[in-house]
């Protein structure tokens, strides 16, 4: 198991940007794949961006890919998610989240350790 807790979320202005941290504790973080996923008010949460374990791989939703950009550094425990050209769309609560795992899932549902999430508001 690991424990994992985000922090950078904020308001910030459409066009903006935003650095996302996701500090985990545990023996088997290098041994999970890691993601962003994110809850808007009224709607399901979805997957934004997963790394593999080393790093060498990352997949992205389509509604983010190019604007978003997940890393991880393995001595520090951390994943990261660097936000870009933000749009009032992307107002939601973002979970990391983690699973042991050699592949990366895209779904809610692969993952069994979530932080508790952080708020992130783009204003027009």
């Amino acid at each position: 198991q690991v424990q994992l807790v985000e922090s950078g979320g904020g308001l910030v202005q459409a066009g903006g940007s935003l650095r996302l941290s996701c500090a985990a504790s545990g023996r088997t973080f290098s041994s999970s794949v890691m993601a962003w996923l994110r809850q808007a008010p009224g709607k399901e949460r979805e997957f934004v961006a997963g790394i593999s374990r080393s790093g060498s791989s990352t997949y992205y939703a389509d509604s983010v890919k190019g604007r978003f950009t997940i890393s991880r550094d393995n001595a520090k425990n951390t994943v990261y998610l660097q936000m870009n050209s933000l749009k009032p769309e992307d107002t939601a609560v973002y979970y990391c989240a983690a699973r042991v795992s050699v592949s990366i899932g895209t779904t809610p549902k692969f993952y069994n350790n979530w932080g508790p999430g952080t708020q992130v508001t783009v204003s027009s």
